[in-house]
């Protein structure tokens, strides 16, 4: 890679901010989450920009792009490919489907059926699917985003905890400021600016990243303030179902990118603090029945109150 980290994301920023207004936040989550080969679920009502932010960071790297709609009737098989029979050779040929490639938008992921939704499973947590007994390698990087509209429920099913634990984050888009809004009418008045976005990275670049962040250091208080939060998650009283061991290595591995970004070579705990709600609120249940985005990520900022942590002096 002939740049830094740091200068990676900054290209990545700069082609992302040159399209989406006022989501500075949301764009370095989105940055971090790739570079540290997980998954983002994108969660608000229509019309915030979530396709849009997605479309905008496939086009910014020199990768493969699909994008599927998701629907009641997909099928499995119309998201990782099936077999055909092809009677001029006399024999059957696989078809990929659109989970091979780079970067895959599942657009309204909620609208699909549980047996379609199931599907990402494997091709999320393992980077591969597998056929009619037969296993293939999906390609690298293998980039998920998707999208819901959390206040629709007809003719949506409800995502299982198992697929919400792959999703390294979840993050909400929310309505811009009045001079963010006012801003992106000025900037598309004439044009689109998605249409003029070129690439700015490879996907080389994203793998070589990826792995030079895990040397970034995380000392062994911050591992335990990490340990700690994740821990209270379980034993709070409010908590049904509290954070997994899947959470704690998804929070350490995202601070690691998140603190290279930064341009930092080492994680602190206001790292963890930043990267704690979007990691950590959609793999939580509240013992209340009540597991709505807000509830969680209230949940979450209580427990980053009552974990004490760590300074200089530890």
């Amino acid at each position: 890679m002939p740049y830094s980290i740091k200068e990676l994301a900054d290209r990545l920023r700069a082609n992302l901010s040159s399209v989406i207004v006022g989501k500075e936040k949301n764009i370095d989550l989105i940055i971090t989450a790739l570079i540290a080969g997980g998954h983002v679920l994108i969660e608000d009502t229509p019309g915030t920009g979530k396709t849009l932010l997605a479309k905008s960071l496939a086009a910014s790297i020199d990768v493969e792009f699909k994008r599927v709609q998701f629907t009641p009737d997909l099928l499995p098989a119309d998201i990782t490919g099936l077999h055909m029979y092809n009677p001029k050779e006399n024999e059957f040929h696989f078809i990929p489907g659109p989970a091979f490639t780079n970067v895959l938008l599942a657009d309204e992921l909620n609208r699909a059926t549980p047996r379609t939704q199931s599907a990402l499973l494997e091709c999320m947590a393992e980077q591969q699917i597998t056929i009619d007994g037969e296993t293939r390698q999906l390609n690298s990087p293998f980039f998920v985003v998707a999208t819901e509209n959390p206040i629709e429920t007809a003719g949506t099913f409800t995502l299982p905890e198992a697929l919400l634990d792959r999703f390294l984050m979840r993050i909400p888009m929310q309505p811009p400021l009045n001079h963010d809004e006012l801003l992106m009418l000025d900037r598309f008045i004439e044009n689109n600016p998605y249409d003029e976005l070129k690439p700015v990275c490879s996907g080389e670049d994203i793998i070589e990243a990826g792995g030079a962040c895990r040397k970034v250091t995380v000392h062994k208080c911050v591992r335990q303030y990490i340990v700690d939060i994740v821990q209270k998650s379980r034993v709070h009283s409010r908590s049904l179902l509290g954070a997994s061991p899947r959470s704690a290595l998804a929070l350490m591995w995202a601070s690691q990118v998140y603190a290279a970004v930064n341009g930092s070579d080492f994680v602190t705990p206001d790292h963890v603090k930043a990267l704690a709600v979007p990691v950590l609120a959609h793999r939580i249940i509240l013992a209340n029945g009540s597991s709505t985005r807000r509830d969680t990520e209230a949940f979450v900022d209580e427990l980053l109150n009552s974990v004490p942590a760590p300074t200089e002096e530890w």
